[in-house]
């Protein structure tokens, strides 16, 4: 079978209006044909939560510990499965580190972490970051978001335009560090020469348009692609953290090859290994994640409940301030 190469590109940024970076990327390229045959390409984009230095901590450790849990188990290769369960101990491990250390903030990050082998990628997405496919000029979103107002969109409660003025849409519904083993959903997408991958945090999507991020990777090889989207959130406000990694599966006609870019210039970047080629198969069809429980409408009631007590609490400091 003939191979068909890898070539990717990541950049982290910590935007324009946050003091400190609570993203961090990592990758894992196999050195070697064994070390392909093993482990595939694994690459991981995390946005911590928690405030202070809490995020920080919680994105580069949560990181480090699903790559250290990941490598651990070479011998398995359902990589799907494979790929959550490091996961899932990685939110054992910062939890055990959350209730070690002398405070009580909270510790926790999104993630989504992507394994790619041969022509498939196997998608792990817990939060709000996401994982796009592009395809022929086409960008598609691959996983779906684990927030309250995608929850309240997908059943019905808000439109789309609603979303974008809902006062909190900020708020995510799971993470990396927030339960005992969060519910992680797994995606796959079986990749076509030319196809793109994209792993961001929201810092990027609050920015560009599908149409515009499509249409910058869709003209730019995967490095400079990088820089052209930290740059366009950057300009727009870069209200927050901003994360890119973009990953290419073969060459593509429109553009030169790509070449694999390592950006470890600061600390919320780390590489393991360099790129090699991988075989490929034929494209397919993205599968969908088992479908999430319906919980909106608890959600909306206590959403009510919140308004009615800021109310009440007004009224009450209304009267007080009248006598």
């Amino acid at each position: 079978m003939e191979a068909i190469s890898l070539s990717a590109a990541w950049r982290t940024d910590p935007g324009l209006v946050r003091s400190h970076n609570e993203d961090f990327v990592a990758v894992y390229e196999p050195e070697s044909p064994d070390d392909r045959r093993l482990h595939g390409s694994l690459y991981i984009v995390a946005d911590g939560v928690g405030g202070a230095d809490a995020g920080e901590v919680a994105s580069q450790y949560a990181t480090e510990r699903t790559l250290h849990h990941y490598l651990a188990t070479p011998d398995h290769e359902e990589w799907g499965p494979r790929l959550i369960e490091a996961m899932q101990s990685a939110n054992t491990d910062l939890r055990r580190l959350a209730a070690d250390r002398d405070d009580s903030r909270r510790m926790a990050t999104t993630m989504v972490a992507a394994v790619v082998v041969e022509n498939r990628a196997h998608i792990g997405n817990v939060g709000d970051s996401r994982a796009y496919l592009w395809r022929d000029g086409v960008l598609e979103q691959v996983t779906r978001d684990q927030s309250l107002v995608a929850r309240l969109v997908e059943e019905g409660a808000l439109t789309a335009d609603e979303a974008t003025r809902y006062p909190y849409k900020n708020v995510i519904l799971y993470s990396i560090g927030s339960e005992k083993r969060p519910p992680i959903d797994l995606y796959e997408v079986e990749l076509a020469p030319g196809d793109l991958l994209l792993l961001c945090s929201d810092g990027l999507t609050r920015h560009l348009s599908n149409a515009e991020i499509a249409a910058i990777m869709g003209r730019e090889t995967p490095d400079v692609a990088a820089e052209t989207l930290v740059a366009q959130a950057r300009e727009r406000g870069g209200e927050d953290n901003i994360t890119v990694a973009i990953i290419q599966h073969g060459p593509r006609a429109v553009v030169a090859p790509a070449v694999a870019v390592v950006a470890d210039d600061d600390a919320h970047t780390q590489t393991i290994a360099r790129p090699r080629p991988v075989p490929v198969g034929a494209p397919a069809a993205v599968l969908a994640p088992v479908a999430a429980p319906r919980l909106w409408p608890t959600v909306l009631v206590l959403t009510v409940v919140m308004i009615l007590l800021i109310f009440l609490l007004w009224i009450f400091i209304q009267r007080a301030t009248t006598l």
